[in-house]
């Protein structure tokens, strides 16, 4: 019953988001309500389970917090500065404005965890100076393209939190261990960016920018130092929690595991990150209440559609386990009996056909759960398996035709978004497929 519970929840989702062309928060509220009679007289149960289960998970919290937290940042001027900081270091290379995108999108996306708004925000400023930079249109797009998709690749983001949010998952593997596995996956993909954009300035015979353009590291630094700051937000916590200074707490008597344990990073990241946010944005942030209102009011359109979407996908992961689908799913890998290595490969090519209609995170909510159970029923570890699909889904900003980072990255540069199609198959989506199969097999270690 498992496997036709997902089949059913993942063709509600499709069908609600791209034929009717519907928000993916309301395809998985249809989709958790679609599966849920199939638990026949257990149905309610089922219902006040899945609802229980994701009232309750900090995930839920987590990913509502992050896209304030994007929103907060970007109104108080903290990502500008950060960009400015980011020209001031690359911006004597050649080929400096695709360097600034990489690195930008790359800082900017484990903030926004959106792959369309980190192209945007990133590409607004570099897009338009790479074309001062003689960069083709359409390989500037591509980079802008390529370069946003970090933000699904490295962490904390939104698919983070939607793998995480897997009952079987979160039973598996813990926050930190998951966070900097894909730290060091979401580095491979990183590097194969500024491998690809040594390419093309080769390519294009692009040349450095002159010093005299740029503005000094001193008086980027003198302006924007503070907003580095904001990822203390992070580090803090992963500090007092993974580490030499985790084991040292833990030996003191008063405080032992079970305060590192009472410790949720989960939640703790966003809380501390907006805080430093309003705290770097004091002098711009509104005085009055009534002022304050409005900016909070002004922010939940931005996280309406992602916090049903995973509270409903959470939801649903729930009930698709207790229909049995973990079961189901190792019945039918035993009876395929298909080697490892074809399993990860047709899988990747499964997810990156699904993440290109769907975002990276209605990928991971429709396919991301069966996935990870195909993997570890083929002989996987799970943290393995939850990096390689994160890895697998991060292609969504990449994949033609239904990618808005596409048109985004397109309209800024002026360039003709078909003609980015190959380009971006070629140069971004199976490199992407080819990381995650190596990272599978262990060539490449997390």
């Amino acid at each position: 019953m498992g496997i036709v519970a997902l089949i059913i929840f993942v063709s509600v989702l499709v069908f609600w988001s791209i034929k009717l062309r519907r928000n993916l928060g309301e395809a998985a509220l249809v989709g958790f309500l679609a599966i849920v009679p199939l638990g026949g007289s257990e149905a309610l149960s089922l219902f006040l389970q899945g609802i229980s289960f994701a009232s309750t998970f900090s995930v839920l919290y987590a990913a509502i917090a992050f896209v304030f937290m994007a929103y907060v940042i970007d109104k108080f001027g903290i990502v500008e500065r950060l960009l400015a900081i980011l020209n001031s270091l690359v911006g004597r290379l050649p080929g400096a404005p695709a360097i600034m995108d990489a690195v930008g999108s790359s800082v900017m996306g484990t903030l926004s965890g959106g792959d369309s708004g980190n192209t945007a925000a990133t590409g607004s400023i570099t897009g338009p100076w790479m074309l001062r930079n003689k960069w083709n249109k359409e390989i500037a797009a591509s980079v802008m393209v390529g370069n946003g998709g970090m933000a699904s690749a490295l962490p904390p983001t939104t698919s983070m939190f939607i793998i995480l949010g897997f009952a079987p998952v979160a039973a598996a593997i813990t926050t930190g261990e998951f966070f900097f596995a894909l730290l060091i996956a979401g580095a491979y993909q990183f590097l194969h960016r500024l491998i690809l954009i040594g390419y093309f300035v080769k390519k294009q015979n692009i040349k450095a920018f002159s010093a005299e353009s740029l503005d000094p590291l001193s008086v980027s630094f003198k302006n924007g130092w503070s907003s580095i700051f904001i990822y203390m937000g992070a580090i803090i916590p992963l500090t007092l929690t993974i580490g030499p200074l985790a084991d040292f707490i833990a030996n003191i008597p008063s405080l032992g595991e079970e305060a590192l344990n009472s410790v949720d990073i989960v939640i703790w990241i966003p809380t501390l990150m907006i805080g430093i946010a309003f705290l770097l944005g004091r002098k711009t942030m509104p005085k009055s209440f009534t002022g304050l209102l409005e900016f909070t009011k002004n922010s939940i359109p931005r996280f309406t559609v992602i916090g049903s979407l995973i509270f409903f996908a959470v939801a649903s992961s729930e009930v698709l386990t207790a229909l049995g689908l973990s079961e189901n799913i190792s019945q039918l890998m035993n009876a395929a009996n298909t080697p490892g290595w074809l399993t990860v490969l047709l899988l990747g090519l499964g997810i990156t056909a699904i993440a290109g209609p769907l975002t990276s995170t209605g990928t991971l909510t429709a396919v991301g759960l069966v996935s990870y159970e195909i993997l570890v029923s083929s002989g996987f570890s799970p943290l393995i398996s939850a990096v390689v699909i994160m890895t697998f889904a991060s292609t969504s900003a990449q994949m033609p035709p239904a990618s808005g980072s596409i048109y985004i990255a397109s309209g800024i540069v002026g360039a003709r978004p078909e003609k980015t199609f190959l380009i971006l198959i070629l140069y971004y989506v199976c490199p992407v497929i080819l990381i995650g199969w190596l990272i599978a097999m262990g060539i490449l270690p997390v």
